[in-house]
Order: structure tokens, then C-alpha cells, then sequence
């Protein structure tokens, strides 16, 4: 660590060409008053536009600054925040996203803070402007079901804009599990903490690069990363489904004995088969799943590869 920054500002970029300049400018304006020694870290996340081009004409004209780390693919939104942590240099780090949605101009406040002792500061969105209600709801129902499934105190409203103490960056770079959901991480390791509330401005230019399937997976990530109930849901959803198929078992030995009937209903059988193998096929998958995933940790690959450090 640089004990001579005082603030960095780590930000995953991925095509976002139209963006990068006015944000280079406000987060500029914002932190140029403080009176605190900064850099602004962009990694560049295996964009195909102009966005590396840019950031380095923006390291070219201030080198004091900027900092930009290439990677050499796109390894994902969680790794890129990752990258810039781990290169962070500030006694204190703020992470944001690079479109202008979170404004740089709430990054006094956050300095503010945390000259008033806490160590985790994070942006709670009172209103999100420029976003589908399709988008506002499941992001509600993703936090109700992850405090639901979890036992990690993930405040609503709160996304990747947060300024973390150098106490926890250092924390968060020791863990190197591959499947990061960081706002659960920088939720599960404590420390002193404070939210700001703000106002979400629609993006500033280009369009999300956080489609719906990017969102599930995102959230899947998030649900398996601090919970086992999907796994202990299964395992209650076998025992019930056995206790009925046992009883059922019982009903039709007692019919086949003691009765002149036999048991009949062709379709009710396939129906009964055809359930209890999906049951069956979907545990399998869920505990692949976390298989999988372990399975990546225990490789330890690296999480991320570098192709230029300027």
C-alpha cells in the first residue's frame, strides 16, 4: 500500500466508450476539493469498443491520477471490482460502477464518514431512476429472498458503490473464492458501517451490460455463495415425497392382499414416475452446482489474468 493515497476509486469498465471521459470529469470535480491524494483505478474488462483506448489517452494526461489495469479477457463484473481492489493503494477504496448511475458526487459524503470512524460506507438507492419495473421489482424480491435464504445482513437498495477501509479491502483480497457476490462478502466481514442514501440517475450514455440472464445467474451466484437452504429444501421436499410414495406403497400391498381389487390408473403411475425423476434430476443439478463450484476453488486458478498495467 501507497501510504501517501488516501483514496482510490476502483471501477469495472466493459464497453463503455460514451461513458468514460464525463466520468473521468465528475469523479475528478468530486474528489479535487477534498484535499485527499487520489487515484482512479479503471479496469478494463475485455472491452471490444474504444474504452481502453480512451483510458489510456485519460493515463497519457494524468498520470498522477489514473491507473488502468487491462485484463486479458472479460472475466465478469465481481472479478474486475476484485482486480482494482487488489491494486488499490488508498488508505481507503471506493468501488463503483463506471455508467453514471452512481454519482461521484455522493463520494465526499462517503469520505465524510469515514474520517468519522467507520469503515464501511455504502449508497442505499431511494430512487432509481431510468429503470424498467421489471428491473425494480426482482431487484426488491432479490433482497427479501437473499435475507429469506441467508444469514447475512444484506441491506436493501445497496449495490456496488460503497468505500471500504483499507482494514477491509485487506480482508476482502485474502478471500479467493472464484464465485463473488462482493456486496454479500463486504456484508459478511463487519467491521463499522454507515449508509448514505442517494438518489440512482439513469445511465449517462450506452445501454446495461447486466441482462436478465446476467441477473440470474448473478443472483444464483449470490444465493449459493451464503446459503445451503436450496439444498436443505431439496432434502426436505425427498423426505416428504418419500413418506407419501411409502404410504402409497402400504395402500396398494393392503389392496392387493385383503381386497378383490387391484390398484389401476395407468396415468396417475407415469404422472407419480414422472415427478418424483424430475425431483430427482433437480437435486442432482443443485448439488452439481455446488460441486461445480467447489470445484473451481479447489483448482485455484487464478481468478483473473492481466494483459496490461499501465
Amino acid at each position: 500500500m501507497n501510504k501517501n493515497i488516501d483514496i482510490s476509486v476502483a471501477v469495472p469498465i466493459f464497453n463503455e466508450e460514451e461513458v468514460v471521459e464525463e466520468f473521468f470529469k465528475q469523479t475528478t470535480q468530486a474528489l479535487a476539493p477534498t484535499n485527499l491524494s487520489y487515484e482512479i483505478i479503471f479496469v478494463d474488462d475485455g472491452s471490444r469498443d474504444r474504452s481502453y483506448e480512451l483510458l489510456k489517452k485519460m493515463k497519457q494526461q494524468d498520470a498522477e491520477h489514473v491507473r488502468v489495469l487491462k485484463l486479458a479477457r472479460n472475466f465478469g463484473h465481481q472479478l474486475a471490482i476484485t482486480a482494482g481492489m487488489r491494486v488499490a493503494q488508498g488508505r481507503a477504496v471506493v468501488v463503483m460502477d463506471g455508467d453514471l448511475q452512481d454519482p461521484p458526487a455522493v463520494i465526499p459524503q462517503f469520505i465524510k464518514e469515514w474520517k468519522n470512524g467507520y469503515q464501511v460506507i455504502y449508497g442505499i438507492r431511494v430512487q432509481r431512476k431510468g429503470e424498467s419495473f421489471f428491473k425494480k421489482i426482482t431487484a426488491v424480491l432479490f433482497y427479501k429472498l437473499l435475507r429469506v435464504l441467508t444469514k447475512v445482513d444484506i441491506p436493501e437498495n445497496v449495490g456496488d458503490f460503497y468505500l471500504l477501509d483499507r482494514k477491509v479491502v485487506d480482508v476482502l483480497n485474502e478471500m479467493q473464492e472464484r464465485h463473488r457476490f462482493i456486496r454479500g462478502l463486504v456484508a459478511w466481514v463487519g467491521f463499522k458501517r454507515k449508509g448514505i442514501e442517494y438518489q440512482r440517475d439513469p445511465r449517462f450514455a450506452g445501454h446495461t451490460k447486466f441482462g436478465l440472464w446476467k441477473m440470474l445467474v448473478f443472483s444464483f451466484d449470490a444465493i449459493t455463495s451464503f446459503s445451503f437452504v436450496p439444498l436443505k429444501a431439496i432434502t426436505a421436499l425427498g423426505i416428504i415425497i418419500s413418506f407419501f410414495s411409502f404410504i402409497g406403497i402400504l395402500a396398494s400391498i393392503y389392496v392387493r392382499l385383503f381386497t378383490n381389487s387391484t390398484v389401476v390408473g395407468w396415468t396417475s403411475l407415469m404422472v407419480s414416475i414422472l415427478f418424483i425423476g424430475g425431483i430427482q434430476l433437480l437435486a442432482i443439478g443443485l448439488i452439481g452446482e455446488y460441486l461445480a463450484r467447489i470445484g473451481d476453488d479447489v483448482k485455484r486458478r487464478p481468478l483473473y489474468t492481466v494483459e496490461e498495467f499501465l
